[in-house]
């Protein structure tokens, strides 16, 4: 009979993480899952959603992109309001691509228009009511903002 000696799979004791570390790691995640559940089970409500303000004025449009970071928005009758190029549309075209994505969940059109709304406090977002989804836009930046702020303003 013969035996034939395997290598070992275990790392040096050196490479290893400490096992308390490992312990404390997962205590962390089991705490996390706990709070989380505890705040979904009892109704907690939401606490870092910005508060609902007035709206100080409201554009219907219509967003158009690629994946090439082109856009093109158009308001409510077809006309065209900014046609971006590929290098200056990146954010206009990635909102479209949210927007159609949450659309395609429902199985609306994606011509259907979202609205653009500042609100009071100098608040931009958009709205889609055809879907319920909304994003205030002042999280994305101001460059971002600026762009989406400028389309109220165009006749």
């Amino acid at each position: 009979m013969t035996t034939q000696t395997q290598p070992r799979i275990h790392a040096k004791p050196d490479d290893l993480v400490p096992r308390i570390l490992v312990r404390v790691m997962f205590g962390l995640v089991a705490s996390v899952l706990l709070i989380v559940s505890y705040a979904t089970f009892t109704g907690r409500p939401l606490e870092s959603t910005p508060p609902i303000a007035d709206i100080i004025a409201e554009r219907a449009i219509v967003l158009t992109g690629d994946a090439s970071g082109a856009a093109r928005v158009l308001d409510v009758h077809g006309v065209v309001i900014a046609d971006f190029a590929a290098d200056k549309g990146g954010f206009v075209a990635g909102v479209e691509r949210v927007i159609a994505r949450e659309r395609a969940k429902v199985g609306i059109a994606p011509t259907v228009p979202v609205l653009l709304q500042l609100r009071a406090g100098n608040r931009l977002s958009l709205f889609d009511p055809a879907t319920g989804w909304s994003a205030e836009l002042m999280g994305f930046g101001a460059s971002n903002t600026r762009t989406f702020a400028r389309l109220l303003d165009q006749p």
